[in-house]
């Protein structure tokens, strides 16, 4: 067994539609079994693979047409049903002639927001792993409309990466990872600092043909995921045997290096944006004591100036400034009426204790 599979004992591997899906929006048979093959011999050598893949809807588009009398997002959710079962039995049939077995797993936002949800989902994910079934899993767009949308599947991959604490995260698009644009030829950027903030830089604001993605999100989310110890790659999954050479230490694509692990509830917190369910404001005092860094600090009541929408005990809430700026997310101790009544004074239980307390990086 080389290196790598000695270091990655479980990963999350991210199919984006372009990989999949040619100009047409047709599926790729060759890329599906060259993918289906890598992990397959990955599994076999005792990795745990999850996998998520777009391409629902484009493969709908390559097997039925909306009537023009359909808005956006009833044509959207004709493609995704229809398209839905074309993907996942494309993968099935693959991995049936490795001998192994594919679930589906379809999800929401809505499924991240509720921490029981949240649970039940790494449960039933554990369990398909530990039968040596391969999940694929992918955002459900036959339901799933406006706010309760993914950015893309690059967020929900990170987020089923953090949530299964996974060693790593790979991330398959139809270029070769991130390139430093800043000079007269672009250079490919082989690995990214936890450290490194401003991808911007490198990025020209174009986005795929048929995925919802960018680079930028996919940067964002692979600098997020490596602050709380997940190794994420970005490489091209139209390269023949690409998860093999990345399972086998080799140098493609741009690999982002990971932090020390977190806790695991410090990792669903911190992929909670646009999941929270109300909001606390604070003061400069407890501002300053939740992100000195100098000691670990609970959030008390006699720090909170404000708080806002309805929660209740367990729920993740946004924690804000008196200026409005967002310093963090917790899982509340309380419900937004305890919090009301404690708010200001001393001696009070914390309103958000510090184990499920996550500081955003200035």
């Amino acid at each position: 067994m080389n290196q790598a599979h000695r270091v990655y004992r479980k990963i999350v591997v991210k199919v984006g539609t372009n990989v999949i899906t040619g100009k047409d929006g047709r599926l790729d048979p060759a890329i599906i079994a060259d993918l289906t093959r890598g992990i397959a011999e990955l599994s076999a050598a005792g990795v745990k693979v999850i996998l998520v893949s777009s391409g629902a809807v484009g493969a709908g588009r390559s097997i039925v047409k909306p009537s023009g009398s359909m808005t956006t997002v009833e044509a959207r959710q004709v493609l995704a049903a229809t398209g839905q079962i074309h993907l996942v039995n494309a993968y099935a049939d693959r991995f049936a002639e490795h001998g192994m077995l594919a679930a589906q797993i379809l999800v929401t936002r809505e499924d991240f927001r509720d921490r029981q949800h949240y649970l039940n989902m790494r449960t039933c994910l554990n369990a398909l792993l530990q039968q040596k079934i391969i999940p694929i899993v992918n955002e459900n767009d036959a339901v799933a409309v406006t706010e309760l949308m993914f950015t893309d599947n690059d967020e929900l991959s990170g987020l089923i990466a953090s949530m299964m604490q996974v060693d790593a995260h790979i991330i398959l698009s139809n270029v070769d990872g991130l390139f430093d644009m800043s000079g007269e030829e672009k250079k490919l950027i082989r690995e990214i600092d936890p450290a490194s903030k401003n991808f911007s830089q490198f990025i020209r604001p174009t986005k795929s043909e048929f995925g919802r993605g960018g680079m930028l999100t996919k940067c964002n989310i692979a600098h997020k995921l490596s602050r709380l110890g997940i190794t994420v790659h970005i490489a091209n999954g139209t390269t023949p045997g690409i998860l093999q050479q990345i399972a086998g230490g080799e140098e493609v694509g741009t690999r982002f290096a990971a932090q020390k692990p977190k806790h695991g509830r410090k990792q669903w917190i911190a992929h909670s944006e646009g999941l929270e369910k109300g909001a606390v404001i604070i003061n400069e005092g407890a501002q300053s004591a939740l992100t000195s860094g100098e000691r670990a600090s609970s959030l008390l009541p006699v720090g909170v100036t404000g708080v806002e929408g309805s929660f209740s005990k367990g729920d993740v809430i946004r924690i804000c400034s008196e200026s409005g700026k967002v310093i963090g997310y917790g899982m509340a101790c309380c419900s937004d009426e305890k919090a009301r009544a404690a708010m200001g004074k001393k001696g009070e239980k914390p309103v958000i204790h510090y184990d499920y307390l996550y500081i955003k990086p200035e």
